[in-house]
């Protein structure tokens, strides 16, 4: 039998030595604002794991914390609420590790003797697909637009759904600047697409974004996208709803002002 990866704590001991979100660059433009966000959200009940191959390298990772504390669009009070899980490579899929991941936070929640795990999920880039959470006994439970849904593993059957927080389109309605940027240290890669699109909205379109750093889970929690750390507005209209590349802004843009003319 194959020797297994080893899944270890994220704490304040080890936090500059242990690969954060596969990170194993130190010089990661994102990578020091996310430890001080890890080393602050700790005393909230936050747990982060590195899944660690036996060559010593990074291969998945799981953050959660108890909901009240989640930087997404949501109301998850009382549930254990996973941030992100992932694996690092294509060939680390189907060898069941992501489910015991998932399993080590049903654990967890157990244990803080809470209702059960939420997480939110999408079709797009940047969040967990819904079959690891359908394959290990979630349910799904709410929606939000355009492919958002929130899957939960209740303890108890009749305890109240999480659900996503509502009125995304209000909020998004009052940023009416010619371009919103929305970031947030919640994901180290953020910092990197922030400060390409920043640097590109000035230089090739002579815009200079309104840039809102969210600096609170309350913040998150209020953003105008229910995915709530990044987001891209224009005119009080979300042009992008999670991290994206230079070429994929500079597309969007294209399009805007076509439609403009």
């Amino acid at each position: 039998m194959p020797l297994q990866p080893e899944l270890l704590d994220i704490n304040v001991h080890n936090l500059n030595a242990v690969p954060c979100c596969g990170i194993q660059n130190p010089a990661h433009p994102g990578l020091a604002s996310k430890r001080c966000w890890l080393q602050e959200h700790f005393e909230l009940g936050l747990k982060a794991r590195s899944l660690i191959d036996v060559d010593g390298k990074p291969c998945g990772y799981i953050e959660y914390l108890p909901g009240e504390y989640a930087w997404r669009g949501i109301d998850a009070r009382g549930y254990m609420f996973i941030h992100c899980i992932w694996n690092h490579s294509k060939r680390n899929r189907s060898k069941g590790w992501a489910s015991a991941m998932v399993e080590a936070c049903v654990s967890d929640a157990k244990k803080a003797g809470m209702l059960g795990v939420a997480v939110t999920t999408r079709k797009g880039p940047w969040m967990a697909g819904s079959a690891l959470f359908e394959s290990n006994g979630f349910q799904l439970v709410d929606t939000a637009p355009p492919d958002y849904e929130i899957w939960v593993r209740k303890f108890k059957a009749r305890s109240p759904n999480p659900m996503f927080k509502k009125g995304f389109g209000i909020k998004a309605v009052r940023l009416k600047d010619e371009l919103t940027i929305i970031h947030s240290p919640q994901c180290p890669y953020i910092a990197k697409f922030t400060a390409e699109i920043v640097q590109t909205a000035r230089e090739e379109y002579g815009i200079a974004p309104r840039i809102i750093e969210l600096n609170s889970y309350r913040d998150a929690q209020d953003a105008p996208t229910p995915y709530a750390v990044f987001s891209i507005l224009s005119n009080g209209k979300v042009l992008a709803d999670h991290q994206i590349s230079r070429t994929r802004f500079r597309n969007i843009m294209r399009t805007m002002l076509a439609k403009a003319r």
